[in-house]
């Protein structure tokens, strides 16, 4: 890989003469710039933005903390975060926590060795005393997908709204059992996803029929076992709401297996539709979240905030809201 002193060998000129050219900082004559640019183009050389950004002061880098990524949101929201960011000069690293509070808080402490200029996390909720002492020490926070501290800058879905939504939606097609596959509740989407699940069936005079299990809420095993014991309890049921796609994948399997015929003897949606939902064998009707939108919109905000003097950064709560998108389970 080319450096700047080639480029300096090359045009025959000194290395701060070709940094002041490509900075455009300080007077260079128009015929050695002419050489520079000649340099630059037969090495192919590019800037080390790395480099650069520590002589600024920053890094150009931005750590991406999800739980998950395989049948996740996540998954439809790295690239666009990540293309987004490049736009901008910014690298990403993204950094798996699988819901570990104890692994969480490794990862950010490494970050907090002033790897990154900013962090976008969806956390677990059990390090936000250190995620707040991070902010503190000049590094720019954005709470994605979930929002586990109120003083932090936040993009989300309005899972409230979705919850309702979807029992009204079931409700039309002739449901009166609607169950929910629910997670941890003290993680912000499954609390108002279930606040909303609630306000509906109680509207609608339904029992509430709730489930949730012991393992990781983000898998298709969770799924499955959710739905097991549903039809254990509840033999009548009718409507299924999985919180997120790869429980309704694992909830349509068992269901299957069990001898469920999906949309006759029961109907199956996702409160957190992603692309993959819709390319099943059965493909799955979703309360789509516009996840490339959001991951674009986080790029956008945590560089502003970044590149903005600390001062100036305000914090910011947007909320993107779901479509509902019909396919074979209802």
């Amino acid at each position: 890989m080319a450096t700047l002193k080639d480029v300096a060998k090359l045009a025959n000129v000194d290395i701060s003469t070709v940094s002041r050219a490509l900075n455009n900082k300080g007077y260079v004559h128009e015929e050695t710039k002419k050489k520079i640019i000649e340099a630059v183009e037969e090495l192919s050389y590019h800037p080390n933005i790395l480099a650069k950004g520590l002589r600024q002061g920053k890094k150009h880098t931005i750590a991406f903390v999800v739980p998950r990524i395989a049948i996740t949101i996540y998954s439809d929201m790295i690239a666009p975060f990540s293309e987004a960011a490049r736009k901008m000069n910014y690298e990403c690293l993204i950094c798996v926590s699988d819901d570990d509070v104890q692994q969480e808080k490794e990862i950010l402490e490494r970050l907090r060795g002033g790897t990154v200029d900013g962090i976008v996390i969806s956390s677990t909720g059990k390090n936000n005393k250190l995620i707040r002492e991070i902010k503190n020490e000049g590094v720019c926070i954005l709470q994605a997908v979930r929002k586990q501290d109120e003083s932090l800058s936040s993009i989300i879905s309005d899972y409230y709204t979705t919850g309702y939504e979807a029992v009204k939606f079931l409700y039309s097609k002739d449901c009166r059992n609607i169950g929910l596959i629910i997670g941890n509740l003290s993680l912000h989407p499954y609390k108002e996803r279930y606040a909303g699940y609630m306000k509906a069936v109680r509207e609608l005079g339904l029992e509430p029929i709730v489930v949730m299990d012991e393992t990781n809420p983000n898998k298709v095993h969770y799924g499955m076992n959710c739905a097991d014991k549903l039809l254990d309890q509840y033999p009548a049921l009718d409507g299924l709401l999985a919180s997120v796609d790869s429980q309704g994948i694992g909830a349509i399997r068992e269901l299957t297996q069990k001898g469920k015929r999906i949309p006759e003897d029961i109907k199956v949606m996702s409160l957190t539709g992603i692309r993959l939902g819709g390319f099943l064998e059965t493909a799955m009707t979703a309360m789509e979240v516009p996840a490339g939108e959001i991951g674009e919109t986080a790029a956008e905000i945590i560089i502003k905030d970044i590149e903005s003097k600390a001062e100036r950064r305000t914090v910011k709560n947007l909320v993107f809201n779901s479509t509902l998108v019909e396919r074979e389970t209802t």
